[in-house]
């Protein structure tokens, strides 16, 4: 076999294997009930192998999966470590997938510790990320989330907007279970928000497209109906749709342990309107035994708030006041016990935001010019070509100009380095000054050479942009660090179209620098391919 066979098929091969583990991410990503204990050590080793690949997209894509893997285990300290580094790596590669997801776990992390306002600012940032790669279902889930976030924080009216937004969208894309899962949240919504006529009709919605479809309700729409159901007092059809959940869930393939003793919780208080006591009582203990045994604390106070009513309801109040003490007391406990666990929680994110902070600065160190302060040739090679791919896009304008001090190999010789150095610094002072637009950039990309991105303006507007920082340069007191020796840039000045890349762009701007140079120095020029009424513009007004 020939050695291009062999470099073909190597590459086919690693194509294979890349294709394989993006498939095998989404896998685990879309998985529920996913047992966290094997899940971690098969997503550690994708991980490794999207960086033996060299694809830092699949290999960061691992660790926000990873991130949620942690986080279900109960480490969310570590979980919100991994997120904000996939949220600083994402930022700094454009990468909006896993910026996306990156936000996504960064508010499940929050709304955990109770904040609910970061969860919906961090949601709305993950939605905000969403484009054209994202899978269609991706996107649906993303905005199902965040008008759950919405309506946590009060906000119904947006909350509902967005869940017609999802339910439009998995309607086109024919996901019936999309569809169904928009419906159920948004009814289970209004159900806590105390509308259960609204619930009412969004669960009709919900049962019609069922009907319509041909499927079954699953365990969590029935249970939903069924509260909503209660709230109106229609108990027949609020236990018809109880024990309908019950069946769903038990004949299921499901492995959620706190569902069933839940599922219990809601037939119990069916049964306990509807006058059925001793049933009442007989689901009551079954959904105590289950949460016990799977120690399910949070339905520890439901079980006692149930069981107080019961006993009420059958007229024994002496069993219910106590009961109802030994509720309160449990609940008390827990509320302190969370707060603990918040407070520590807090710290951990306290330290967690310090380190972070100290890495985005140690990153911002190393993307800076340690002379000059002005942005280096790292940060221009990370943020140029994103900068081109919207002029691509969006046609926006960018003019780039490489500038060179002129015959500053004279000051090193003649003064010293430690001068060369001066005016290197004070030179970077006057360029920071120019006013380079939202996007644009002033860096010391070699010894004596800058570059300058302006955004925003015409070609036109930028050249005498530059030309005020030659004159500006030129007319500059020198006299404190040069003496006698006068110091002078020239500069060499493009415009970006939608088919430059960085190597092409900066290739035309060197172009010009070195025609300035040749024209002898001091000057802006245009590079050869610039339109020409803005090259007669220059040469006329610049002598």
């Amino acid at each position: 076999m020939s050695d291009a066979a062999s470099s073909g098929q190597a590459v086919a091969a690693t194509a294979l294997d890349a294709i394989a583990l993006d498939a095998e991410i989404d896998a685990l990503a879309e998985q529920a009930g996913i047992d966290v204990e094997v899940a971690l050590p098969r997503v550690a080793m994708l991980e490794q192998l999207a960086a033996d690949l060299g694809d830092s997209v699949l290999r960061w894509r691992c660790t926000v999966l990873r991130a949620d893997l942690v986080e279900r285990r109960g480490d969310l300290i570590e979980s919100m470590k991994l997120a904000w580094e996939a949220h600083a790596w994402a930022t700094a590669a454009g990468c909006n997938r896993v910026l996306s997801r990156a936000h996504e776990m960064l508010g499940r992390a929050f709304r955990n510790m109770g904040d609910l306002v970061a969860n919906l600012e961090h949601r709305i940032q993950s939605v905000d990320a969403l484009d054209d790669t994202t899978p269609p279902t991706v996107t649906v889930k993303s905005l199902i989330k965040l008008a759950d976030a919405f309506a946590e924080t009060e906000s119904l009216t947006a909350a509902r907007e967005r869940y017609e937004e999802a339910f439009r969208m998995a309607e086109d894309l024919g996901d019936l279970r999309l569809q169904a899962m928009v419906f159920n949240n948004w009814a289970y919504r209004e159900y806590e928000h105390g509308d259960a006529h609204l619930a009412r009709q969004v669960l009709d919605r919900l049962v019609a497209l069922s009907e319509v479809q041909g499927w079954e309700l699953d365990y969590c729409d029935l249970d939903t109906i069924a509260r909503v159901e209660l709230r109106l007092r229609h108990y027949l059809e609020a236990e018809t749709a109880a024990l309908a959940a019950l069946e769903s869930y038990r004949t299921g393939d499901h492995s959620e342990s706190d569902a069933e003793p839940d599922l219990l919780l809601t037939l119990a208080a069916v049964q306990r309107h509807r006058g059925a006591l001793e049933e009442a009582q007989e689901s009551l203990t079954a959904s105590k035994i289950l949460s016990d045994a799977a120690h399910i604390d949070r339905l520890t106070v439901k079980n006692l708030l149930e069981q107080a009513q019961l006993y009420a309801a059958s007229g024994d109040f002496e069993s219910a006041f106590h009961t109802m003490c030994e509720q309160r007391a449990v609940e008390k406990a827990q509320l302190n016990q969370e707060r603990e666990a918040q407070a520590r929680n807090r710290q951990a994110l306290f330290e967690v935001d310090e380190a972070r902070r100290q890495a985005e600065a140690f990153r911002d160190q190393a993307r800076r010019d340690p002379l000059t302060g002005l942005r280096n040739r790292r940060f221009v090679d990370e943020a140029l070509p994103s900068l081109l791919k919207d002029v691509a896009a969006e046609g926006a304008q960018v003019t780039t100009a490489l500038l060179d001090l002129d015959y500053f190999k004279r000051i090193n010789d003649t003064l010293s380095h430690e001068v060369g150095d001066r005016v290197l610094a004070e030179c970077a002072t006057l360029l920071a000054q120019v006013p380079v637009g939202d996007r644009g950039m002033v860096a010391r990309v070699g010894g004596e050479e800058f570059l300058l991105v302006i955004t925003g303006v015409h070609l036109s507007a930028a050249v005498f942009i530059l030309e005020d920082l030659r004159r500006t340069v030129a007319e500059h007191d020198w006299k404190p660090i040069t003496g006698d020796l006068p110091v002078t840039v020239s500069v060499g000045v493009t415009s970006a179209t939608a088919e430059s890349t960085q190597s092409t762009l900066l290739s035309r701007a060197d172009e010009a620098l070195y025609e300035a140079k040749r024209e002898g120095r001091n000057r802006v020029c245009l590079d050869s391919r610039s339109e020409l009424t803005s090259r007669r513009l220059l040469r006329n007004d610049i002598p």
